[in-house]
């Protein structure tokens, strides 16, 4: 297996898109194995996005074999697939360092390359995107052709058929390519899943082609002109039995489905494609995983994957803490109170296993749904449940959560509604960058009336506030970091926590942390080693709620210190440190105080390890130290 791309014998010589076309054929299926080589080197080495970026491969040599990306512009979707794109672009000296801090990006991303034309992340923006480009570049004379390539998982959400939608009805030339492996990171779910699976091959149509005109001929008198006519219109028969009957009913006109792993083919239907004046879509099969054994036999857990030995494809050992995740905590917790509670509903988008909500519906398939990706339904179809006296659990990734902010507000929140968000990955989530990290949901949920929300400390802290959710007459969010914990061990019977209730974790006289999630252990061990240095003694509170903030103890502490360090891991604009200081300034508490805040830049923060990421940022136990002494001088 290939390595280095300096080692190759095709790759090295391409240093942008132009340099493919210029290939013959026997060349395209050694650059096509040198990729999938370097792809499956690179990630066993660091961890990344393995199933889609393989089962894209050919695909990707296509476009870049039809289309001329120093005029064109190509869109790919999410980008978890746009590892052989980032090797063709001028980045194969650079892709040993994806998604190492101060290296290249998991993801397209318009600063890194110019033939990077948008930079994606989540799902289902590509038609969206594609169409604008679309309409800027009529509206400017130019005739350049745009591509969209979508996955049938993103096509399930909302924003794809508003894309499609509007697209069909502008009439601009544009190409939308189907990447149809009929899975996104999960099994994909719901009635387009089914619709678009489908699949009928071409002998089959032919000879139920062949029977229908054979049968309309046998008709006395008229039977000759009915197979005419059947013959003339036969193309409808296909069009009854494949796909092409929702997207043609966009305006679109259909090609496919087209064998994804054949260059030649799709080469020639882009060619044809490129002549229409009209959006067009072309749907194409794929595997995921494509030539990788262990990929093509489980594509959901070569989706992301860490580190792994490339000839068995089995997972590095490593002397880790051996911890169970906050999400395996929550999943295991949610089915144990389940268990008690037949009125607990567990929602997921797409993400059963990166949830942690895969065991629930396997333990209570009638009570689990997986909606597809689409966030924003989930939110307002938990809370049609929570009207009829169910108790939603919706468990979303922070960052994901961001797209159903109305959904939040207008229909669960401002009708007060039992709906739970449990959102996972909240703050830093490391390698896959600023698309992904959960750096905002304190900001954007903090401020919405009747929202409770929250952020455990430890796994038992976790499961503590679970039942604490659970128990409230209203909506209640809890949000909680990627990856392991202290090791806490988790109560058989989690008891709640009263509302807006924080806890002193330890005392001292010379400044006080208050802080609240990810960093409170951090706050604590700072402390600990600066009073065992004989610097200062500083007293840490846990807070435990953004909202609402325990009033009474944190002015009481604000009463005692003169200085006060705030920690969190959220963005500091509107963040948990926010409402402490507008805690202090409604109660003219902030005279004769030093306050400081540390928290998430107001920047986007790229990717890189967590433990890396945090300790640039100064978040972590040495920023803390450091913040303490500047503090107190």
């Amino acid at each position: 297996m290939i390595k280095d791309p300096k080692q190759t014998a095709i790759l090295s010589k391409i240093h942008k898109p132009g340099d493919v076309r210029a290939l013959e054929g026997d060349q395209m299926d050694t650059l096509a194995q040198e990729l999938r080589d370097i792809i499956i080197s690179q990630v066993s080495a660091h961890g990344g996005h393995l199933a889609p970026s393989l089962g894209v491969i050919e695909l990707t040599l296509a476009l870049f074999r039809s289309f001329d990306l120093e005029r064109d512009k190509l869109v790919w979707d999410v980008g978890h697939q746009a590892y052989a794109h980032k090797l063709l672009t001028g980045r194969a000296d650079a892709f040993e360092t994806l998604r190492q801090k101060g290296g290249i990006s998991g993801f397209p991303r318009m600063a890194e390359s110019p033939y990077d034309h948008f930079g994606v992340g989540h799902s289902s923006t590509s038609i969206s995107a594609a169409l604008g480009m679309a309409m800027a570049r009529d509206l400017k004379g130019e005739d350049h052709e745009v591509v969209a390539v979508i996955g049938d998982g993103s096509l399930t959400a909302g924003l794809a058929f508003e894309g499609l939608n509007q697209a069909g009805d502008l009439g601009r030339k544009m190409v939308v390519v189907l990447n149809d492996n009929e899975m996104s990171i999960s099994k994909n779910v719901g009635a387009l899943s089914q619709f678009l699976s489908r699949k009928m091959t071409t002998p089959f149509l032919q000879r139920l082609k062949s029977d229908v005109e054979g049968l309309l001929a046998t008709i006395p008198k008229i039977g000759g002109d009915l197979a005419g006519y059947a013959k003339r219109y036969g193309d409808s028969v296909k069009s009854f039995f494949t796909p092409g009957i929702l997207f043609e009913a966009f305006h679109f006109t259909y090609v496919g489905p087209l064998d994804g792993h054949d260059t030649a083919t799709m080469v020639k239907v882009f060619e044809e494609v490129k002549k229409l004046n009209k959006p067009v879509l072309v749907h194409v099969m794929t595997k995921k995983g494509k030539g990788y054994e262990p990929a093509e036999s489980d594509p959901s857990h070569y989706h992301g994957v860490g580190e792994f030995i490339p000839e068995t494809g089995l997972a590095r050992k490593f002397s880790g803490s051996g911890l169970p995740s906050y999400t395996a905590i929550f999943g295991s917790t949610l089915c144990s109170l389940a268990a008690k509670d037949d009125k607990i509903i567990a929602i997921t988008a797409a993400m059963p296993e990166g949830t942690g909500t895969e065991c629930f519906g396997k333990n209570y398939p009638d009570r689990f749904v997986d909606v597809g990706i689409c966030e924003q339904h989930a939110v307002t179809f938990a809370a049609g449940l929570a009207t009829q006296g169910y108790k939603p659990a919706v468990a979303i990734y922070s960052t994901f959560m961001q797209r159903a902010y109305d959904q939040i507000v207008h229909d669960v929140c401002l009708q007060n509604l039992n709906v739970n968000f449990f959102l996972d990955r909240g703050g830093l989530v490391g390698e896959d960058g600023a698309t992904h990290h959960g750096a905002f949901d304190m900001s954007y949920l903090r401020h919405i009336p009747n929202l409770v929300v929250m952020a455990p400390k430890d796994e038992a802290e976790l499961a503590r506030m679970m039942v604490t959710a659970f128990g409230h007459d209203g909506p209640c969010a809890v949000r909680y970091p990627r990856g392991t914990g202290v090791g806490a061990k988790v109560s058989a019977n989690p008891k709640p926590i009263a509302i807006g209730r924080g806890e002193l974790m330890r005392d001292g006289e010379d400044a006080v942390v208050i802080a609240i999630g990810s960093r409170v252990y951090p706050a604590v061990e700072a402390a600990m080693e600066l009073e065992e240095e004989g610097a200062l003694k500083a007293a840490v509170f846990n807070a435990r709620f953004v909202k609402p903030l325990d009033e009474k103890r944190i002015l009481e502490l604000a009463g005692r210190f003169d200085r006060i360090l705030l920690v969190e891991e959220n963005a500091l604009a509107g963040g948990f440190g926010s409402a402490v200081l507008e805690l202090l300034a409604a109660h003219d508490a902030l005279d004769g105080k030093h306050v400081r805040q540390l928290g998430l830049p107001d920047e986007f923060v790229e990717h890189g390890a967590q433990k890396e990421l945090r300790h640039m940022l100064g978040i972590d136990k040495d920023g803390i130290k450091r913040a303490l002494k500047t503090l107190c001088g």
